[in-house]
């Protein structure tokens, strides 16, 4: 089942409308749109095999825009990032964008581009820091925009840290989410490790009829230390068929027949990818006298591959 990465370079005229990528007359996912310079969109595995008709459509200018394709390229193989560049730069901008204040995920930290950073070794930090006040800055990462994946297998390489409050996490949120909105964009947690190094926890989160509850289905899996050495965790994201590892250990796989009554799968589409460091919570709960100074998750690798 072979595919082919899509790539276009856009640019709007003013303000950040919507550009909805379609195939063969079918939205495969709709981004946002920079006015500042132009910027590659790439959609990882999004033409199948054979001939088509790529269509470009933008929406909602305010105010009234002009978009601006410079370049439309097509690429076969694995995409990703292994985190090369200069210590102490920032994780790269095509891919990713860094997350700002607070807000999200629950935790007390406040996120900050400057606790993320490459360490010059192929690696890139993401730095949870207790601040003399007491609080925490911590990192996160999102490729939403500038890259979207299709169905395939995105395994990401990290060493998470250890602590009281810590929370490392891996995961996937629909390409769209911008336009569409959480939940009923999907959300796939691959890796999260709420005060724990042991016990290792991949979520499916949507909509569910009656209620503001998002939790849908949930495979929990007790482990070896995780924290001792890196790890190749993944997810193998197909139509209707989302199935969890580490390393070469399958953990569980997740249907639409897993989904209770009311719940509705809509795991069916583009994704990005997020990965941070929360802090506290009420999941994770609060740090303590014996939560490090300053924890790093470090991540080796991000690797995305087309199903076979």
């Amino acid at each position: 089942m072979a595919s082919t990465t899509l790539t276009i370079r856009a640019k709007a005229s003013s303000g950040s409308p919507n550009m909805t990528v379609s195939i063969d007359g079918v939205p495969i996912t709709t981004v946002v749109v920079k006015s500042t310079s132009y910027t590659d969109y790439t959609f990882a595995g999004a033409i199948p095999a054979g001939q088509h008709v790529i269509s470009v459509a933008t929406a909602n200018a305010t105010p009234s825009s002009t978009l601006y394709l410079d370049k439309v390229s097509t690429s076969t193989g694995a995409v990703g990032d292994q985190f090369s560049g200069k210590a102490g730069s920032a994780p790269n901008s095509s891919i990713w964008t860094s997350a700002i204040g607070t807000g999200w995920d629950s935790g007390i930290q406040y996120y900050s581009s400057a606790n993320t950073y490459l360490d010059g070794q192929g690696h890139v930090v993401i730095a949870a820091t207790k601040t003399s006040t007491g609080g925490y800055t911590s990192g996160r990462i999102q490729s939403a925009n500038n890259l979207s994946l299709g169905y395939g297998t995105v395994t990401a390489r990290i060493q998470v840290p250890q602590g009281q409050g810590l929370w490392p996490a891996f995961w996937l949120i629909g390409a769209d989410e911008a336009t569409v909105g959480w939940p009923q964009v999907g959300e796939i947690d691959v890796m999260e490790l709420p005060s724990t190094t042991t016990t290792m926890y991949s979520t499916l989160h949507g909509p569910i009829e009656g209620t503001s509850a998002t939790q849908q289905a949930q495979i929990i899996s007790n482990l070896p230390d995780l924290s001792t050495d890196y790890h190749d965790y993944w997810v193998r994201h197909l139509e209707n068929e989302i199935t969890f590892g580490v390393d070469d250990q399958t953990l569980g796989t997740l249907t639409p027949a897993d989904l209770a009554a009311g719940e509705t799968w809509v795991y069916n589409r583009p994704m990005s990818v997020i990965l941070n460091l929360a802090v506290g919570g009420t999941w994770a709960g609060a740090p303590d006298s014996t939560t490090p100074t300053t924890a790093k998750m470090t991540v080796d690798s991000l690797l995305w591959v087309a199903p076979a």
